[in-house]
């Protein structure tokens, strides 16, 4: 790995959600008591799938930014180049993805937001042809 680092230690490779990412991340679970909230780091190129957070009420996510250089796209709307101190409100219901730029580490601050029957939902990945456009 390179010389990448960010005030949050960068976990493990992030095995259990690794077949809904292109590339390779990492993620290291800060606090999983009153809110979950997860480092996750992205090697340069690495993205999540589309996905969208499920809830009846409340739910949700927070993107806290803070390291290297990012996209955040929903359905429908242009990419938003991510750099650290960026923060994003993801409602539920909301399809989108997020993950590093194609030169740059990435790394974020999940924060799931409480809801009553909060899940996500995984969907189809991020095309190369559309990923290398940004």
């Amino acid at each position: 790995m390179s010389e990448f680092s960010t005030v949050f230690p960068r976990g493990g490779e992030n095995t259990a959600y690794a077949q809904y990412f292109t590339g390779t991340s990492y993620l290291n679970m800060l606090s999983t008591e009153q809110l979950s909230i997860g480092n996750v780091t992205f090697e340069p190129g690495c993205r999540n799938n589309w996905h969208v957070h499920h809830a009846d009420k409340g739910g949700g996510q927070i993107l806290l930014c803070t390291g290297g250089r990012g996209w955040y796209q929903e359905w429908g709307s242009p990419a938003r180049e991510l750099l650290p101190g960026d923060v994003v409100n993801i409602p539920p219901e909301v399809k989108h993805w997020h993950g590093a730029a194609k030169d740059s580490w990435f790394a974020h601050l999940a924060v799931e937001v409480p809801g009553e029957g909060a899940r996500n939902e995984w969907l189809e990945p991020v095309g190369d042809e559309e990923y290398n456009k940004l």
